[in-house]
Protein backbone atom coordinates (compact mmCIF):
# COMPACT_ATOMS: atom_id res chain seq x y z
CA UNK A 1 0.00 0.00 0.00
CA UNK A 2 1.08 3.22 -1.07
CA UNK A 3 2.50 5.64 1.99
CA UNK A 4 0.86 8.95 2.05
CA UNK A 5 4.14 11.19 1.99
CA UNK A 6 2.40 13.28 4.97
CA UNK A 7 2.87 10.39 7.66
CA UNK A 8 6.16 10.41 8.08
CA UNK A 9 5.84 14.48 8.43
CA UNK A 10 3.82 13.61 11.31
CA UNK A 11 5.85 11.11 13.01
CA UNK A 12 8.41 13.36 12.94
CA UNK A 13 6.27 16.46 14.50
CA UNK A 14 5.21 13.76 17.06
CA UNK A 15 8.69 12.28 18.17
CA UNK A 16 10.10 15.91 18.65
CA UNK A 17 7.23 17.80 20.41
CA UNK A 18 7.79 14.43 22.79
CA UNK A 19 11.19 15.00 23.02
CA UNK A 20 11.36 18.93 23.19
CA UNK A 21 8.90 18.71 25.94
CA UNK A 22 10.32 16.34 28.07
CA UNK A 23 13.71 18.56 27.84
CA UNK A 24 11.82 21.84 28.19
CA UNK A 25 9.89 20.41 31.48
CA UNK A 26 13.31 20.00 33.54
CA UNK A 27 13.37 24.09 32.97
CA UNK A 28 9.95 24.94 33.90
CA UNK A 29 8.91 25.79 30.53
CA UNK A 30 5.37 25.24 29.04
CA UNK A 31 4.36 22.33 26.28
CA UNK A 32 3.51 24.95 23.85
CA UNK A 33 7.09 26.27 23.81
CA UNK A 34 8.43 23.38 22.94
CA UNK A 35 5.83 23.33 19.92
CA UNK A 36 6.74 26.66 18.32
CA UNK A 37 10.38 25.58 18.85
CA UNK A 38 9.74 22.62 16.95
CA UNK A 39 8.21 24.40 14.09
CA UNK A 40 10.92 26.50 13.91
CA UNK A 41 13.42 23.93 13.88
CA UNK A 42 11.56 21.33 11.43
CA UNK A 43 10.34 23.92 9.17
CA UNK A 44 10.91 24.62 5.57
CA UNK A 45 13.03 27.94 7.37
CA UNK A 46 14.73 25.83 9.81
CA UNK A 47 16.24 22.40 8.88
CA UNK A 48 13.42 21.63 6.22
CA UNK A 49 12.19 18.30 7.59
CA UNK A 50 8.13 19.35 7.00
CA UNK A 51 7.53 21.03 3.96
CA UNK A 52 3.53 20.59 3.57
CA UNK A 53 3.39 23.34 5.65
CA UNK A 54 -0.11 24.21 4.79
CA UNK A 55 -1.65 20.89 5.59
CA UNK A 56 0.09 21.35 8.73
CA UNK A 57 -1.40 24.55 9.29
CA UNK A 58 -5.16 22.91 7.89
CA UNK A 59 -4.56 19.74 10.61
CA UNK A 60 -3.57 22.61 13.49
CA UNK A 61 -6.72 24.42 12.77
CA UNK A 62 -8.32 21.08 14.02
CA UNK A 63 -6.58 21.90 17.42
CA UNK A 64 -8.50 25.48 17.71
CA UNK A 65 -11.63 24.90 17.47
CA UNK A 66 -11.29 21.62 19.78
CA UNK A 67 -9.42 23.96 22.08
CA UNK A 68 -12.38 26.87 22.08
CA UNK A 69 -15.16 23.86 22.56
CA UNK A 70 -13.13 22.81 25.44
CA UNK A 71 -12.97 26.41 27.15
CA UNK A 72 -16.51 27.12 26.07
CA UNK A 73 -17.97 23.42 28.72
CA UNK A 74 -15.52 24.77 31.45
CA UNK A 75 -16.37 28.44 31.39
CA UNK A 76 -19.36 29.48 33.93
CA UNK A 77 -21.85 31.92 31.35
CA UNK A 78 -23.65 32.87 34.21
CA UNK A 79 -20.57 34.46 35.85
CA UNK A 80 -19.52 35.93 32.69
CA UNK A 81 -22.48 37.27 31.84
CA UNK A 82 -22.23 39.17 35.36
CA UNK A 83 -18.96 41.33 33.96
CA UNK A 84 -20.48 41.94 30.59
CA UNK A 85 -18.80 45.30 31.08
CA UNK A 86 -15.34 43.85 31.11
CA UNK A 87 -15.50 42.30 27.84
CA UNK A 88 -17.38 44.91 26.25
CA UNK A 89 -15.83 48.24 27.03
CA UNK A 90 -12.41 46.24 27.51
CA UNK A 91 -12.40 45.34 24.16
CA UNK A 92 -13.35 48.10 22.72
CA UNK A 93 -11.13 51.21 24.82
CA UNK A 94 -8.35 48.37 24.76
CA UNK A 95 -8.64 48.76 20.18
CA UNK A 96 -9.12 52.01 20.67
CA UNK A 97 -5.94 52.52 22.39
CA UNK A 98 -3.75 50.39 20.11
CA UNK A 99 -4.60 52.19 17.34
CA UNK A 100 -3.41 55.09 19.01
CA UNK A 101 -0.22 53.91 19.77
CA UNK A 102 -0.02 52.88 16.11
CA UNK A 103 -1.42 56.64 15.05
CA UNK A 104 1.34 58.22 16.60
CA UNK A 105 3.96 56.38 15.48
CA UNK A 106 2.65 56.45 11.81
CA UNK A 107 2.07 60.55 12.13
CA UNK A 108 5.70 60.63 12.80
CA UNK A 109 6.84 57.96 10.04
CA UNK A 110 4.48 59.87 7.57
CA UNK A 111 1.78 56.46 7.14
CA UNK A 112 -1.32 56.93 5.72
CA UNK A 113 -4.48 56.37 7.54
CA UNK A 114 -5.01 52.56 6.07
CA UNK A 115 -1.70 50.94 7.38
CA UNK A 116 -1.86 52.56 10.69
CA UNK A 117 -5.64 51.22 11.24
CA UNK A 118 -4.54 47.81 10.01
CA UNK A 119 -1.13 47.69 12.33
CA UNK A 120 -3.47 49.21 15.36
CA UNK A 121 -6.09 46.06 14.57
CA UNK A 122 -2.96 43.71 14.43
CA UNK A 123 -1.45 44.72 17.38
CA UNK A 124 -4.86 44.62 19.76
CA UNK A 125 -6.13 40.95 18.92
CA UNK A 126 -4.48 38.63 21.67
CA UNK A 127 -4.13 35.04 21.17
CA UNK A 128 -6.94 32.77 22.14
CA UNK A 129 -5.09 29.27 21.74
CA UNK A 130 -2.55 30.83 23.55
CA UNK A 131 -4.21 32.29 26.75
CA UNK A 132 -6.78 29.77 26.93
CA UNK A 133 -4.11 26.76 27.03
CA UNK A 134 -1.76 28.78 29.44
CA UNK A 135 -5.19 29.03 31.79
CA UNK A 136 -6.55 25.72 31.25
CA UNK A 137 -3.21 24.20 31.96
CA UNK A 138 -3.13 26.15 35.45
CA UNK A 139 -6.99 25.50 36.28
CA UNK A 140 -7.42 29.30 35.78
CA UNK A 141 -10.24 29.32 33.27
CA UNK A 142 -13.08 29.61 35.57
CA UNK A 143 -10.60 32.00 38.46
CA UNK A 144 -11.16 35.79 38.37
CA UNK A 145 -8.53 36.90 36.38
CA UNK A 146 -9.46 33.86 33.61
CA UNK A 147 -13.11 34.97 33.30
CA UNK A 148 -12.05 38.65 32.38
CA UNK A 149 -9.62 37.56 29.84
CA UNK A 150 -11.54 35.24 28.33
CA UNK A 151 -14.26 37.81 27.85
CA UNK A 152 -11.86 39.68 26.22
CA UNK A 153 -10.70 37.07 23.95
CA UNK A 154 -14.39 36.31 22.83
CA UNK A 155 -15.12 40.05 22.06
CA UNK A 156 -12.08 40.11 19.89
CA UNK A 157 -13.25 37.28 18.22
CA UNK A 158 -16.34 39.13 16.94
CA UNK A 159 -14.96 42.04 16.41
CA UNK A 160 -13.02 40.49 13.95
CA UNK A 161 -15.52 40.81 11.50
CA UNK A 162 -15.69 44.68 12.12
CA UNK A 163 -11.96 45.00 11.45
CA UNK A 164 -12.20 43.03 8.22
CA UNK A 165 -14.76 45.27 6.45
CA UNK A 166 -12.71 48.83 8.03
CA UNK A 167 -9.64 47.23 6.36
CA UNK A 168 -11.44 46.63 2.85
CA UNK A 169 -13.35 50.05 2.71
CA UNK A 170 -9.90 51.34 3.66
CA UNK A 171 -8.74 49.49 0.80
CA UNK A 172 -11.56 50.37 -1.32
CA UNK A 173 -13.52 47.51 -1.48
CA UNK A 174 -16.28 46.47 0.88
CA UNK A 175 -18.49 43.20 1.40
CA UNK A 176 -21.99 43.30 -0.35
CA UNK A 177 -25.25 44.06 1.25
CA UNK A 178 -26.69 40.26 1.13
CA UNK A 179 -22.63 39.17 3.08
CA UNK A 180 -23.34 42.00 6.02
CA UNK A 181 -26.98 41.42 6.67
CA UNK A 182 -26.21 37.19 6.74
CA UNK A 183 -23.27 38.11 9.61
CA UNK A 184 -25.54 40.67 11.43
CA UNK A 185 -28.17 37.59 11.47
CA UNK A 186 -25.52 35.07 12.65
CA UNK A 187 -24.54 37.44 15.02
CA UNK A 188 -27.77 38.17 16.72
CA UNK A 189 -28.50 34.79 16.68
CA UNK A 190 -25.44 33.80 18.94
CA UNK A 191 -25.99 36.33 20.83
CA UNK A 192 -29.82 34.69 21.57
CA UNK A 193 -28.63 31.36 21.98
CA UNK A 194 -26.22 32.12 24.73
CA UNK A 195 -28.88 34.67 26.46
CA UNK A 196 -31.32 31.31 26.76
CA UNK A 197 -28.36 29.33 28.31
CA UNK A 198 -26.92 31.89 30.48
CA UNK A 199 -31.12 32.01 31.68
CA UNK A 200 -31.47 28.63 32.49
CA UNK A 201 -30.02 25.99 35.27
CA UNK A 202 -29.46 23.58 32.55
CA UNK A 203 -30.72 22.35 28.90
CA UNK A 204 -31.66 18.69 27.79
CA UNK A 205 -29.90 17.82 24.06
CA UNK A 206 -31.98 15.62 22.06
CA UNK A 207 -30.88 11.78 21.63
CA UNK A 208 -27.85 12.40 24.63
CA UNK A 209 -29.10 9.43 26.86
CA UNK A 210 -28.98 6.76 23.88
CA UNK A 211 -24.72 7.78 23.60
CA UNK A 212 -24.18 6.60 26.98
CA UNK A 213 -23.47 3.13 27.07
CA UNK A 214 -22.12 3.14 23.26
CA UNK A 215 -18.40 4.73 22.95
CA UNK A 216 -18.16 4.87 19.07
CA UNK A 217 -21.18 6.92 19.20
CA UNK A 218 -20.03 9.00 21.83
CA UNK A 219 -17.18 10.03 20.24
CA UNK A 220 -18.52 10.32 16.65
CA UNK A 221 -21.28 12.85 18.32
CA UNK A 222 -18.65 14.68 20.83
CA UNK A 223 -17.34 15.54 17.09
CA UNK A 224 -20.42 16.42 15.30
CA UNK A 225 -21.40 19.10 18.63
CA UNK A 226 -18.06 20.37 18.75
CA UNK A 227 -17.78 21.02 15.02
CA UNK A 228 -21.22 21.75 14.20
CA UNK A 229 -21.79 25.58 15.23
CA UNK A 230 -18.12 26.23 13.94
CA UNK A 231 -19.16 25.15 10.85
CA UNK A 232 -22.08 27.39 10.84
CA UNK A 233 -20.20 30.39 12.47
CA UNK A 234 -18.03 29.92 10.07
CA UNK A 235 -20.10 29.63 6.42
CA UNK A 236 -22.41 33.03 8.07
CA UNK A 237 -18.61 34.71 8.07
CA UNK A 238 -18.16 34.92 11.72
CA UNK A 239 -15.44 33.41 13.52
CA UNK A 240 -15.07 29.82 13.11
CA UNK A 241 -13.18 29.74 17.28
CA UNK A 242 -16.27 31.56 18.28
CA UNK A 243 -19.17 29.01 17.28
CA UNK A 244 -16.68 26.57 18.57
CA UNK A 245 -17.28 28.41 22.13
CA UNK A 246 -20.79 28.62 21.84
CA UNK A 247 -20.95 24.61 21.38
CA UNK A 248 -18.61 24.02 24.30
CA UNK A 249 -21.13 26.19 26.28
CA UNK A 250 -24.35 24.25 24.73
CA UNK A 251 -22.53 21.23 26.07
CA UNK A 252 -21.55 22.59 29.26
CA UNK A 253 -25.13 22.94 30.14
CA UNK A 254 -26.05 19.82 29.26
CA UNK A 255 -25.41 17.57 32.62
CA UNK A 256 -25.94 14.99 30.72
CA UNK A 257 -22.95 14.92 28.47
CA UNK A 258 -19.90 14.90 30.53
CA UNK A 259 -18.78 12.29 28.57
CA UNK A 260 -17.73 14.43 25.62
CA UNK A 261 -14.55 15.46 27.65
CA UNK A 262 -13.14 12.18 27.70
CA UNK A 263 -14.39 11.12 23.93
CA UNK A 264 -12.39 14.28 22.96
CA UNK A 265 -9.32 15.37 24.53
CA UNK A 266 -6.94 12.94 23.40
CA UNK A 267 -7.52 14.69 20.20
CA UNK A 268 -7.68 18.05 21.08
CA UNK A 269 -3.92 17.66 22.55
CA UNK A 270 -2.54 16.35 19.59
CA UNK A 271 -4.10 18.26 17.14
CA UNK A 272 -3.36 21.72 19.10
CA UNK A 273 0.56 20.71 19.35
CA UNK A 274 0.25 20.56 15.49
CA UNK A 275 -1.31 24.11 15.42
CA UNK A 276 1.54 25.61 17.74
CA UNK A 277 4.14 23.43 15.43
CA UNK A 278 2.49 25.53 12.46
CA UNK A 279 2.68 28.71 14.23
CA UNK A 280 6.89 28.12 15.25
CA UNK A 281 7.05 27.14 10.85
CA UNK A 282 5.78 30.56 10.37
CA UNK A 283 9.27 31.94 12.00
CA UNK A 284 12.17 32.60 9.73
CA UNK A 285 15.48 31.99 11.72
CA UNK A 286 17.39 34.03 9.30
CA UNK A 287 14.95 37.15 8.79
CA UNK A 288 15.05 37.01 12.85
CA UNK A 289 18.80 36.83 13.15
CA UNK A 290 19.42 39.23 10.47
CA UNK A 291 17.32 41.94 11.75
CA UNK A 292 17.19 40.78 15.13
CA UNK A 293 17.53 44.24 17.28
CA UNK A 294 15.67 45.92 15.38
CA UNK A 295 12.58 42.65 15.91
CA UNK A 296 13.61 42.55 19.24
CA UNK A 297 12.55 46.73 19.92
CA UNK A 298 9.27 45.92 18.41
CA UNK A 299 9.13 42.88 20.41
CA UNK A 300 9.87 44.56 23.22
CA UNK A 301 7.54 47.32 22.58
CA UNK A 302 4.23 45.57 21.79
CA UNK A 303 4.93 43.48 25.14
CA UNK A 304 5.44 46.12 27.18
CA UNK A 305 2.66 48.63 25.61
CA UNK A 306 0.05 45.38 25.39
CA UNK A 307 0.46 44.50 28.89
CA UNK A 308 0.08 48.38 30.07
CA UNK A 309 -2.52 49.15 28.23
CA UNK A 310 -4.90 46.04 29.06
CA UNK A 311 -3.64 46.39 32.53
CA UNK A 312 -4.63 50.20 33.09
CA UNK A 313 -8.28 49.41 31.47
CA UNK A 314 -8.81 46.51 33.78
CA UNK A 315 -8.05 48.94 36.66
CA UNK A 316 -10.14 51.42 35.16
CA UNK A 317 -12.91 48.71 35.41
CA UNK A 318 -12.80 47.85 38.96
CA UNK A 319 -9.85 45.57 39.08
CA UNK A 320 -7.31 44.85 41.19
CA UNK A 321 -3.62 46.24 40.72
CA UNK A 322 -2.49 42.75 41.15
CA UNK A 323 -4.50 40.84 39.13
CA UNK A 324 -5.12 44.19 36.26
CA UNK A 325 -1.27 43.80 35.81
CA UNK A 326 -1.06 39.81 35.25
CA UNK A 327 -4.45 40.06 32.90
CA UNK A 328 -2.74 42.15 31.01
CA UNK A 329 0.64 40.04 30.61
CA UNK A 330 -1.59 37.27 29.77
CA UNK A 331 -3.18 39.81 27.13
CA UNK A 332 -0.30 40.85 25.63
CA UNK A 333 0.88 38.78 22.86
CA UNK A 334 -0.15 39.02 19.85
CA UNK A 335 -2.76 36.87 18.54
CA UNK A 336 -3.28 34.14 15.77
CA UNK A 337 -6.09 36.03 13.82
CA UNK A 338 -3.49 38.94 13.53
CA UNK A 339 -1.84 36.70 10.66
CA UNK A 340 -5.31 36.80 8.62
CA UNK A 341 -4.92 40.42 8.97
CA UNK A 342 -1.67 40.89 7.77
CA UNK A 343 -2.59 38.90 4.65
CA UNK A 344 -5.67 40.90 4.01
CA UNK A 345 -3.32 44.22 4.04
CA UNK A 346 -0.76 42.80 2.11
CA UNK A 347 -3.22 41.65 -0.44
CA UNK A 348 -5.34 44.89 -0.38
CA UNK A 349 -1.73 46.94 -0.60
CA UNK A 350 -2.04 48.42 2.70
CA UNK A 351 1.52 47.28 3.63
CA UNK A 352 4.49 46.18 1.47
CA UNK A 353 6.34 42.41 1.41
CA UNK A 354 9.06 43.36 3.61
CA UNK A 355 6.35 45.25 6.22
CA UNK A 356 4.37 41.77 6.03
CA UNK A 357 6.99 40.01 6.80
CA UNK A 358 8.77 41.90 10.01
CA UNK A 359 4.55 41.81 11.04
CA UNK A 360 4.82 38.01 10.81
CA UNK A 361 7.67 37.89 12.74
CA UNK A 362 7.11 39.70 15.09
CA UNK A 363 3.29 38.03 15.84
CA UNK A 364 5.08 34.46 16.07
CA UNK A 365 7.93 35.80 17.96
CA UNK A 366 5.43 37.22 20.76
CA UNK A 367 3.38 33.61 21.03
CA UNK A 368 7.00 32.07 21.52
CA UNK A 369 7.86 34.32 24.19
CA UNK A 370 4.70 34.70 25.82
CA UNK A 371 4.96 32.24 28.53
CA UNK A 372 7.77 33.10 30.00
CA UNK A 373 6.51 37.22 30.03
CA UNK A 374 4.07 36.15 32.15
CA UNK A 375 6.05 34.75 34.44
CA UNK A 376 8.35 37.74 34.78
CA UNK A 377 5.28 39.56 35.04
CA UNK A 378 4.16 37.61 37.77
CA UNK A 379 7.22 38.10 39.79
CA UNK A 380 6.27 41.72 40.19
CA UNK A 381 2.92 41.15 41.15
CA UNK A 382 2.75 42.04 44.84
CA UNK A 383 0.56 39.68 46.49
CA UNK A 384 -1.39 36.18 44.76
CA UNK A 385 -4.32 36.48 43.93
CA UNK A 386 -6.65 37.11 46.19
CA UNK A 387 -10.02 39.19 46.72
CA UNK A 388 -10.56 40.01 43.03
CA UNK A 389 -11.79 43.56 42.66
CA UNK A 390 -10.17 46.55 45.25
CA UNK A 391 -13.67 47.50 45.43
CA UNK A 392 -17.06 45.99 44.91
CA UNK A 393 -18.57 46.64 41.68
CA UNK A 394 -21.72 48.68 41.84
Amino acid sequence: MHMDPLMPQLVGVAFFVLIASILLQRFKQPSLVAYLITGVLLGPRGFGLVTDTTTIARLGEVGVVLLLFFAGMELSLPELKKQWRIPVLGTLMQIAASVGFVAAIGWWMSWPVGRIVLLGFVISLSSTAVVLKLLHDRGELNGPVGRDVVGILLAQDIAIIPMLMTIGFLAGSSPSPMTLGIQLVAGVCVIVLLGFIASRDSIHIPLAKWLRGDRELQVLAAFALAFGLAFLTGIAGLSVALGAFVGGVVVGAARETEWIHDALYPFQVFFLAVFFVSIGMMIDPRFVWNRFPVLFALLLAVLVTNTLVNGVILRLLGRSWPNSLRGGALLAQIGEFSFVLAAVGRQTGLIEDFAYQTTVAVIALTLLVSPTWIRIAELFRRKPSGPYTARRME
